[in-house]
């Protein structure tokens, strides 16, 4: 990749234009962490942010696989039906795997799978 460098207060005479060599660039989405791997963890809490009712079929697969599910509903808090149709399905996907699902935040959803249930009692600092 090359790269023009350009002087700031204007060339001093014509053509001076500094051509610098860099090194490749490094993309980060190709790049794996040992933190990132599961490891032995037989449940993992994934998040996932929904843009539309269809988005949630693919996303409440890991709650039947036994993971816990914190979805981001930001987008759709202002589509009342969609959200109402969001909120039943996550209820049914509970009831069938025989565990709970809470709001968490303003515009946050947890849904959890069977032997995990979600304390409605937030757990307040002192002063």
């Amino acid at each position: 990749m090359t790269i023009i460098k350009r002087n700031p207060f204007g060339p001093k005479s014509e053509g001076e234009e500094a051509v610098v060599e860099t090194e490749s660039y490094i993309d980060l989405s190709d790049m794996r962490f040992e933190a990132e791997d599961a490891g032995d963890a037989s449940m993992l809490v994934k998040v996932g942010e929904i843009y539309r009712y269809e988005d949630l079929s693919s996303m409440t697969a890991n709650v039947y696989n036994g993971h816990i599910l914190l979805l981001d509903i930001t987008s759709i808090a202002n589509d009342d039906l969609t959200l109402k149709r969001v909120t039943s399905e996550l209820r049914n996907v509970a009831r069938d795997t025989g565990g709970d699902v809470a709001g968490v935040g303003k515009n946050l959803l947890m849904v959890t799978p069977s032997s995990v249930r979600i304390d409605r009692n937030k757990i307040r600092g002192s002063f």
